[in-house]
């Protein structure tokens, strides 16, 4: 698949995510046992919401999916060191987000910003830029399918 094709189906399916959020969303939903384990001694930062929006074969690419998340970043959320082991494409929806892959340089992104992890980037920043309001952003992945989205980095 050219560049080009696959600057096509971001912006499709950024079109499809962009016109989801003009509908009602679901409430966030939350295990009971989550919501009744013990709270740590020390204030853990809270987790980042990841919703699947869309999964899709690529026929043009034999073997690969996009796969669109929408990600929300609680008030000083941050994410662990990690990969994916995949073509990543982020948009900016809401609030601001810092993020950084090994050997780059850390951004802040505002909404309408992107930023970009190819397959062999250790995402080593990922965290809401505040720590009073939340941060909202897709990702359209193009990667191998049935592979896992998140792979964690030591």
């Amino acid at each position: 698949m050219s560049i080009t094709k696959l600057a096509a189906l971001s912006v499709c399916l950024l079109a499809v995510t962009l016109q989801s959020q003009a509908a009602p969303n679901d409430p966030p939903k939350h295990s009971e046992a989550r919501a009744e384990a013990p709270k740590p001694a020390a204030k853990a930062a809270p987790e980042a919401e990841v919703k699947e929006l869309m999964t899709k074969d690529l026929p043009d690419l034999p073997g690969k999916e996009g796969l669109m998340l929408l990600v929300t970043y609680p008030p000083g959320s941050q994410d662990a060191i990690h990969r994916h082991n995949a073509d990543a494409f982020v948009y900016v929806l809401e609030g601001s987000i810092v993020m950084q892959v090994k050997g780059g340089k850390e951004v802040t992104l505002h909404p309408g910003q992107t930023f970009y992890e190819g397959p062999n980037d250790i995402h080593t920043v990922g965290r809401n830029a505040s720590q009073t309001e939340p941060a909202k952003f897709t990702v359209l992945l193009v990667k191998d399918k049935n592979a896992p989205v998140v792979i964690p980095v030591k």
